[in-house]
């Protein structure tokens, strides 16, 4: 299958790669040279015309910054540019109103199209075991996941346009809850005089068993190996987090949903990034406990 590939960022980059590795013929554009060059070396073929690079595309997959970029992207580049069968797949993290409109537009001119956005970090990007939330129809969807399936553990559809970005920010807003809730706990108790290693074989193991503890512990040198242990180096960015909670803040206010927790994380996590530590992982959130 012949797929254009736009976005070669942290996530992008690796993604494009595993549709290279599975032997899919990978049209791949960005405006970064050095990003271009990266994805020729993984067996793409580098465009810096994005119109030129979906020419002859069996599928289309996104992966960029924003809302913004997206619409212009798909609205320049893509829609009319592609070929009318292709089935279009935007794996960027944008909010609910923007995906629900670049949907409608994309099908209005008669591609079948799927917002999907990701979860698992570049580590995941990068070994394609990324989680895809996916929200368009059920032909939508059938035709996406076999490319979604070339680069992640698990592509679950979540219902119509907009589901997988309502699920992605709702899921993001709950791992920033329980990073901060795991934080303080971990921080308590070793102030309380509990030993943290003791602290996580306990609570692992007991009713504080949760994801942010278990999986990706926040204190260096305590429980599983994480960014942590890295100087929070890697992993998912302080910055990406308080992106994506800007996000479910403006899809809450909008549905009038109480998030009061939300809020408070939201609130925590722009004063953590604004004091400069928005390229540390998420879990330094720690450090202001």
């Amino acid at each position: 299958m012949k797929i254009a590939f736009i976005g070669l960022g942290n996530m992008g980059g690796g993604m494009a790669a595993n549709l290279a590795k599975a032997g899919h013929e990978v049209n791949a554009f960005d405006l970064s040279e050095d990003a271009l060059a990266a994805a020729k070396d993984k067996g793409c073929t580098p465009f810096t015309d994005a119109r030129e690079a979906v020419q002859g595309a069996d599928a289309v997959v996104s992966m960029l910054p924003n809302g913004g970029i997206v619409k212009t992207v798909y609205s320049d580049s893509v829609i009319g540019h592609a070929p009318q069968g292709a089935v279009l797949l935007d794996c960027s993290t944008i909010d609910v109103a923007t995906a629900k409109e670049v949907a409608a537009k994309a099908e209005g001119a008669g591609y079948a199209m799927v917002d999907a956005p990701v979860s698992g970090g570049i580590a995941a990007a990068n070994g394609g075991t990324l989680t895809f939330m996916v929200g368009g129809t059920p032909d939508a969807f059938e035709r996406a996941e076999p490319i979604l399936q070339a680069m992640g553990k698990a592509v679950i559809h979540a219902g119509d346009a907009g589901a997988g970005q309502t699920a992605k920010i709702c899921n993001n807003m709950l791992l920033a809850i329980s990073m901060i809730g795991t934080a303080e706990a971990m921080k308590m108790a070793q102030k309380l005089g509990l030993d943290p290693q003791k602290f996580y074989e306990i609570s692992s193991q007991s009713s504080g068993y949760c994801w942010s503890l278990n999986a990706y512990t926040p204190m260096p040198g305590v429980g599983v190996e994480s960014p942590a242990d890295n100087d929070y180096q890697g992993g998912f960015a302080t910055a990406l987090m308080l992106k994506d909670l800007r996000l479910a803040m403006a899809a809450a206010d909008e549905a009038d949903a109480a998030v009061p927790l939300g809020a408070r994380a939201a609130s925590l996590y722009e004063d953590f990034s604004g004091a400069g530590n928005g390229g540390l992982d998420f879990s330094a959130i720690i450090k202001t406990y």
